[in-house]
């Protein structure tokens, strides 16, 4: 199964520079690098990134993270995956640019 990550361009540019990351701001504040399932992407875009521009989508197979993978409840009761282990460069299976779209973020097709 795919999960995502969202990104700020110069997060992403951070990441690719270093190698690995414990993530954005909120992320390291609270001790995990939270991810998203392809569900929970639209709401999550709406909610916290309403505003901005200049975003990257990271997709990662939730299989290959391991047990540093933990799923937990979070908005609603719903199951987040939540990464407690720096995200490595070398866990991302693919990355492209989320682009303003007419009804909000367009990340286009996803897996």
């Amino acid at each position: 199964m795919m999960i995502y990550k969202v990104f700020r361009t110069a997060e992403w540019e951070q990441l690719r520079a270093d190698g690995s990351t414990r993530g954005a701001p909120v992320d390291v504040a609270d001790g995990f690098v939270h991810f998203l399932t392809a569900a929970q992407l639209g709401a999550t875009l709406s909610r916290h990134f309403a505003t901005e521009g200049n975003l990257v989508l990271l997709a990662c197979d939730a299989g290959r993270l391991g047990d540093d993978l933990r799923w937990e409840p979070s908005r609603g009761g719903d199951l987040f995956p939540h990464l407690y282990r720096a995200l490595r460069l070398d866990d991302i299976a693919w990355s492209r640019d989320i682009l303003p779209g007419a009804h909000g973020h367009d990340t286009g097709p996803l897996e």
